[in-house]
C-alpha cells in the first residue's frame, strides 16, 4: 500500500500540498479533517487511527512521542519530521517523495523518520 500522509498545521503550507497532490501523493491536512488546535497527542492519534504518516515541523514534541509510543508498545502509522528553515518547499517535495519511494506504509509504522 501506498504511503497516505497527514500535514500537521505547522507544515500544511498550501503550495506543498498542491505540489505532493500533483505527484499523486494521498494528503490530507488538519484543516481538512477538521482537527485544528488540537495538541499533538490528539494529532498523531487521528492520524494512526487514518493509517497515515504524519508530516511535522515539531520535532521535539514528536520526537518525545516517538519515544513514548515505543516505550508504552503503542503504535503509529510512522512520522516524519523536518526544520522549518531547512528546506525549501521544492526540496521538501523532493525529499517526501524520495522517502515515500523507498518505504512502504509497513516501513513506516511505529518509526520516526528526519528530512
Amino acid at each position: 500500500m501506498d504511503i497516505r500522509l497527514y500535514l500537521d498545521e505547522d507544515a500544511m503550507a498550501r503550495s506543498l500540498v498542491k505540489g505532493l497532490r500533483a505527484r499523486g501523493i494521498d494528503v490530507k491536512t488538519v484543516f481538512e479533517e477538521n482537527m485544528t488546535e488540537q495538541n499533538d497527542r490528539a494529532q498523531l492519534e487521528y492520524a494512526t487511527r487514518e493509517g497515515r504518516a504524519i508530516y511535522t515541523f515539531n520535532v521535539g514534541h514528536f520526537s518525545q512521542l516517538h519515544t513514548e509510543y515505543t516505550t508504552q508498545g503503542k503504535n503509529h502509522a510512522g512520522i516524519i519530521v523536518v526544520h522549518r528553515q531547512r528546506y525549501s518547499i521544492g526540496e521538501q517535495i523532493h525529499r517526501i517523495l524520495k522517502l515515500i519511494s523507498k518505504k512502504t506504509d509497513e516501513d513506516m509504522k511505529n518509526n520516526i523518520f528526519f528530512l
